[in-house]
This record gives structure tokens, C-alpha cells and sequence, in this order.
């Protein structure tokens, strides 16, 4: 499906289905603005402020929603802190100016740690058919306050390996307690490691595949 854009007078809205992972924060925030189960058109800024379909964009997790202004302009700003919130049962969400396999992306992204996504590096969904459990609230590790908290993120995922992680990042759990603090790490991706939500190795005797089926 190709990004649907959506524009008013004072906002251009685009919503790329792909990386949505029906988070609904978009659909309960502003119903008026994100109209559930209709057939048609169902996004329609001019009924909020542009600053009101900022917030709607801004409480999207995967980045599936951006918005810019009527002339093109980013309104979006870099997050002030990297964050990756690791989701009960479900994938990494991500919060930092990011480059992801090597192309530029958003400043929100949910990334697959299952290992199931049929859109790899990108969470699907498809956690829930696989019944992936996870905690989302990981023991904390003992680490040092960042000197940098922002900044640009690089995320390498590896062949039939884990996500290379290497910028400033911290690590917080799904109800937002700080449990690390890193500048390079290797993210579990296959679902199969014993010290989630890092690698462990386990990708090997797993046989994961990092390509899409």
C-alpha cells in the first residue's frame, strides 16, 4: 500500500499502513481527526489544529504518521533524550533522530523482536499470532548517566544477527524506567535470547533469518 497524504490549510498528514502497528493512540486521541471503521477517506486534519495533529503524530510509536506543515516543512523536532521502550510481548520502540540499515528515517520507529515480521527490520504484528512473550520491565543495569542523551542513532541490523545499536541511547521499559544506558549494543531480534532485550546469541541455534519471508 502505497503512503496515503492527507492535506488541510495549515497541515500535510501522511500515514504509511506498513509501519503501523494499531497502537490506536491516533484513533483515541482525536476520533474526529482518525475515523475508525469507516470505508473512505478517515483522516481529516482540518477538523484539529496543527498543533493538535503534531500531538496525533508525535503519540504514534512506529512512525506511521508524520505531519508537516502546508508547505512541506518538518514540524517534528529531534527528541531532547534517545529512547527505546521495550513493549511487553511486543516489539522496540524507538524515539531519536534515526538511521536505520543505513537510510535516514523517522524520529519514531518500532523495530521487530520477535523475529516473525514479515517487514523486517519493522514490527507487523505478527508477535501476536506467534504469541511472542517478553516482559516489558527487564532488570535494571548498572550504568553511568550519558554525557550525551541526543544526537544521531544508528541501527545496523545484522545478517541472521541483532539489531547493531550505536549512538546514545537509553534503555527504558514499557511503563518508562530508565534500566540502561549505552552508546553501543547488540538487541536481541530473533526472540529466543535468555537476557532479552539483548542479544545473547541464542539467533545461532535458532536458525533465525533476518530476510522476509
Amino acid at each position: 500500500m502505497t503512503i496515503e497524504v492527507v492535506q488541510s490549510k495549515e497541515v500535510t498528514v501522511e500515514f504509511d499502513a506498513k509501519r503501523c502497528i494499531h497502537s490506536r493512540n491516533c484513533v483515541l486521541l482525536h476520533p474526529e481527526v482518525f475515523v475508525p471503521n469507516v470505508q473512505g477517506e478517515w483522516i481529516h486534519p482540518e477538523r484539529a489544529t496543527a498543533a493538535e495533529v503534531l500531538e496525533i503524530a508525535h503519540n504514534c510509536p512506529s512512525g506511521a504518521i508524520q505531519c508537516k506543515s502546508a508547505d512541506g516543512a518538518a514540524m517534528e523536532k529531534a527528541p531532547i533524550v534517545n529512547l527505546v521502550h521495550v513493549r511487553e510481548n511486543g516489539p522496540l520502540a524507538f524515539r531519536a533522530p534515526l538511521t536505520i540499515d543505513g537510510k535516514e528515517d523517522r524520529f519514531r520507529a518500532t523495530l521487530c523482536r520477535c523475529g516473525a515480521s514479515g517487514n523486517k527490520p519493522y514490527c507487523d504484528q505478527s508477535h501476536i499470532k506467534a504469541g511472542f512473550i517478553a516482559t516489558g520491565e527487564p532488570a535494571a543495569v548498572d550504568s553511568q548517566a550519558l554525557k550525551q542523551r541526543d544526537g544521531a542513532l544508528n541501527i545496523d541490523p545484522t545478517l541472521n544477527g541483532p539489531l547493531h545499536v550505536s549512538g546514545a541511547l537509553e534503555v527504558v521499559t514499557g511503563t518508562g524506567k530508565t534500566i540502561n544506558r549505552v552508546t553501543d549494543a547488540y538487541l536481541c531480534r530473533c526472540g529466543q535470547s535468555q537476557n532479552k532485550p539483548y542479544c545473547d546469541g541464542s539467533h545461532v541455534k535458532a536458525g533465525f533469518r533476518s530476510a522476509n519471508a
